[in-house]
């Protein structure tokens, strides 16, 4: 039931053009823009290294927070969360096979960009494995705060709110800028976004860096407590 019930979920987010456009085409094309262009100073070295590890940080977030945030609302106000805790598929099966669709789509999302910027000339090196823990752990946390505005807000506010956060995150978290460009008050800040955490982590990996240790911990941080809270406020109906 739960694989019968994550392959709805898998397709319905594929048929969905919007959700289409959120969760992929929109990072492709940032992807091929911000490296071919030089529209940033990133400073030396090939574009494609600094956007890449962003572009899939931005990935994760679309997917297990925005586009979650969204439908989830959405399901909360017509009632389909209702009827399908009536069904034999437990409430605990629902959300575990609203997780198992997240990550697949995200695998979709991981393959279509990595090829992408192999493409665009990009060769990530070093400990590539721990990019794994780090993308699982920025899916917890993004999907413990899309379900948490998911469950407390109306539809039409998380609808709102989520593509705002989307934005602003996009903006600030270090994903197309880099973080050094803010005043140093401001930096320390933003590298406590779950997204800023991520996509630093992303780059270190991904470029020979060594354990991210300090991102790794921000992200368990945000994931428990994110996860947490909606557990503790989430409304079905």
């Amino acid at each position: 039931m739960v694989l019968a019930q994550a392959g709805a979920e898998i397709r319905a987010t594929l048929r969905n053009g919007e959700q289409l456009l959120l969760t992929l085409i929109i990072p492709v094309l940032l992807l091929a823009g911000f490296s071919a262009a030089p529209l940033v100073d990133l400073g030396d070295g090939p574009r494609v290294d600094f956007v890449a590890p962003g572009i899939l940080a931005l990935a994760v977030m679309s997917t297990a927070f925005t586009g979650q945030a969204i439908a989830t609302g959405f399901e909360r106000r017509y009632g389909v969360l209702k009827r399908l805790g009536a069904t034999p598929l437990s409430r605990s099966g629902l959300l575990l096979a609203k997780t198992v669709a997240v990550v697949a789509v995200e695998a979709l999302q991981v393959a279509v960009i990595v090829a992408v910027a192999l493409a665009l000339g990009w060769s990530p090196h070093g400990e590539l494995l721990w990019a794994v823990p780090l993308l699982l752990l920025g899916t917890a946390a993004f999907s413990g705060l899309g379900l948490l505005m998911a469950g407390t807000l109306r539809a039409e506010a998380t609808l709102a709110g989520a593509n705002l956060v989307y934005l602003v995150l996009l903006g600030l978290g270090g994903v197309l800028f880099p973080l050094d460009r803010f005043p140093a008050g401001v930096q320390r800040v933003l590298e406590l976004l779950p997204i800023s955490a991520l996509t630093s982590g992303l780059r270190a990996v991904l470029s020979g860096g060594g354990l991210p240790g300090g991102a790794l911990l921000v992200l368990l941080c945000w994931a428990v407590a994110a996860l947490a809270l909606a557990a503790r406020t989430f409304r079905w109906e």
